[in-house]
């Protein structure tokens, strides 16, 4: 049986990490596993793992790592996840790292790609941002559709996240420097670490990710 193709894509918010990932999954027929979708499918789906989740959620708690974990692990038997996934938002600890490990088996993780972004480009793209509150599609502040207030999509409201906010997004990145920064060594130190230009467009940044997948055998 081939080995399965999982990939890890890191980056501060605002990177692409969403865009790329999605597309790396297309293009490889992998799954695209985002924790952020896990976390609203399980909720939605009343299984007794996401009643759990909605518990945490109600009471303003992080949900766990044992319960993120738990998730994943239950993500990753689904049909789609045969070929390998795209993880976007997972891990973020290196526990959940550790835990990956463990999930993934022998398959394991063959590649962590780090989408790099300076955090003032971070600040700008964020605070341009509007997002649809119905289905999630994206906006500049300069599109009709943020401008009218209107989704093109679904015609839901198109409004700025609170999280979008400079001092918000400055937390966040705090944040990521705490947790996340760790992830980049215990990466770098299995020889699985490689780091992308993200202040390109996004048809650049995908060319630049195949180019790596190609280089190592992998695309």
């Amino acid at each position: 049986m081939t080995a399965r193709l999982n990939i890890v894509v890191l980056g501060k918010q605002g990177a692409g990490k969403g865009t790329q990932s999605q597309r790396l999954a297309e293009r490889y027929e992998l799954a695209h596993i985002s924790t952020g979708d896990i976390l609203r499918a399980a909720v939605q789906a009343g299984t007794p793992l996401g009643r759990e989740v909605k518990s945490v959620l109600d009471t303003g708690r992080l949900v766990t790592d044992d319960l993120v974990n738990q998730l994943v692990e239950e993500r990753l038997k689904e049909p789609d996840a045969a070929k390998g996934c795209v993880l976007d938002g997972f891990p973020r600890t290196i526990g959940q790292a550790e835990a990956l490990e463990q999930l993934l088996a022998s398959d394991g993780v063959k590649l962590c790609l780090s989408i790099e972004l300076p955090d003032e480009l971070v600040l700008q793209r964020l605070s341009a941002r509007r997002v649809c509150q119905e289905c999630g599609t994206t906006y500049q502040d300069t599109d009709v559709a943020a401008i009218s207030g209107t989704c093109e999509v679904c015609g839901g409201d198109v409004v700025q996240r609170s999280d979008d906010q400079p001092e918000a997004i400055k937390k966040r990145l705090e944040n990521f420097e705490r947790d996340t920064v760790p992830l980049l060594s215990f990466y770098e130190s299995r020889g699985l670490l490689v780091s992308v230009n993200g202040d390109q467009s996004m048809d650049q940044v995908t060319a630049a990710i195949e180019a790596v997948l190609h280089a190592r055998g992998l695309g």
